[in-house]
């Protein structure tokens, strides 16, 4: 197998790395290519660029494969908790029963938040996005732990700083929500694991806790899980571009959290629950939007199907659509907006148009329909993926900081602009 590959630039030959990863995936290792020819590639949204060498998660788009660390994302889903399967990302192995127990401890103890900083909560107005407040406050945990703010930190330093993210962003996220909604903030309770404990602080009353269902926990558990990482992504992608100039773990996630924010990334499933709400208040006609959709004098585009990565059926999908079909019908929810989701995903499926185009529900088109379900209201959607996405965040970042050959990353551009011209005072224009 050739281990060289070759480029002829001006006549001239030259012989460039090939880089084979443990599933066989090749890359041309380009690194020295401007040193030696001063030229550069060009890959517009670096859709065929590969950043770094990682080992957290293994994705083949079109075999539909996801894989973290080794484990197929499938068993991962059906046999671990949300913590242990950030044990697994951060730290490269499943987790013994005594680490388990230390790693959630250490939740317990760094789950409530500094009474300072319960007031940026009051500062932040009613009506702004929690994606906002959620990224601020994750950098403002800077300014309370100094402490952890070692660009090489120890492997003390990083547990902790792991559990103070881990843990603070669901009582972040349950403090944005009840803001939102006008309630006063719920402390966590030191029984409770640890999504049992974000429901709490989410939906109970000063005066009555809320009720656990096991079957919101397991829905919200698969979720989790499914979110928690997903490659060189773009907000994953953030983090550690961020943190190659070694800014802080809070700085470098605060980042990938405003990355996740937008309507391309983890913004998608809010626009799922709104398409769907469009469709209902416009008389509920779904044939009339999967028309629309295939007509390329249109606009509209059917939000939660297709993927840019995979072209197989995205196998987070899969499990998702049974965990939402197991919720939905345990619960025994009759939701207009949920039955015009089922009626969208059933005429897609069967449509020509679109098993051609392999343009498959994904999981934002799932998870939106579990999380209306849930009660989590659509603004809190991205924060729930947020939620789900920190343990690959951390583990993106630590890998980042223990690799020796990391450089900060520094793009090149080839630039269109103006030629050199002369200056004219604006008096002479």
């Amino acid at each position: 197998m050739a281990d060289k590959a070759q480029i002829i630039i001006e006549g001239k030959t030259y012989e460039l790395p090939v880089i084979v990863g443990t599933e066989n995936e090749r890359a041309v290792d380009i690194s020295k290519l401007r040193a030696e020819t001063s030229y550069i590639t060009l890959d517009n949204g670096f859709g065929n660029t590969g950043a770094c060498t990682s080992a957290i998660t293994f994705l083949d788009g079109e075999l539909g494969i996801l894989r973290y660390r080794g484990f197929p994302v499938e068993q991962i889903a059906e046999h671990c908790t949300f913590i242990e399967t950030a044990y697994l990302l951060i730290y490269g192995e499943l987790p013994t029963q005594t680490q388990l127990d230390d790693f959630s401890n250490s939740f317990t103890k760094q789950a409530g938040l500094h009474k300072d900083m319960l007031n940026f909560f009051d500062g932040y107005p009613k009506s702004g996005h929690p994606m906002g407040l959620l990224s601020a406050m994750v950098c403002s945990l800077s300014g309370y732990y100094p402490e952890l703010l070692n660009p090489e930190p120890s492997q003390d330093e990083m547990k902790r700083t792991a559990a103070q993210l881990l843990s603070k962003v669901r009582t972040i996220a349950a403090c944005t929500y009840r803001k939102s909604v006008g309630q006063t903030f719920v402390p966590p309770r030191e029984d409770l694991k640890y999504i049992p404990n974000f429901l709490h602080m989410m939906f109970s009353s000063p005066n009555k806790d809320y009720k656990i269902d096991d079957t919101v926990v397991d829905a919200l558990r698969v979720l989790l899980i499914l979110h928690a990482d997903h490659e060189q992504n773009c907000s994953t992608s953030t983090v550690r571009l961020v943190g190659s100039s070694w800014a802080n773990m809070f700085a470098s996630i605060s980042a990938g959290v405003c990355a996740l924010w937008g309507p391309l990334h983890g913004g998608a499933n809010q626009e799922v629950i709104e398409m769907l709400e469009e469709i209902h208040k416009n008389g509920g006609n779904v044939q009339q939007y999967v028309d629309k959709a295939k007509d390329p004098n249109s606009n509209f585009r059917l939000m939660g199907f297709g993927h840019r990565v995979y072209k197989n059926f995205d196998p987070r999908a899969k499990i998702i659509k049974k965990c939402a079909d197991d919720l939905l019908n345990k619960m025994g929810i009759h939701d207009p907006l949920l039955d015009i989701a089922m009626q969208l995903e059933a005429a897609a499926l069967k449509d020509e148009y679109f098993i051609k185009r392999k343009l498959y529900p994904n999981v934002d088109f799932y998870s939106g329909i579990i999380y209306k379900a849930i009660g989590i209201p659509k603004e809190m959607f991205t924060v729930m993926f947020a939620i789900g996405r920190m343990p690959g965040w951390i583990a993106h970042w630590k890998e980042m900081k223990e690799n020796p050959n990391s450089k900060i990353c520094r793009p090149r551009q080839i630039y269109v602009g103006k030629t050199k011209r002369d200056f004219v005072p604006v008096t002479s224009r």
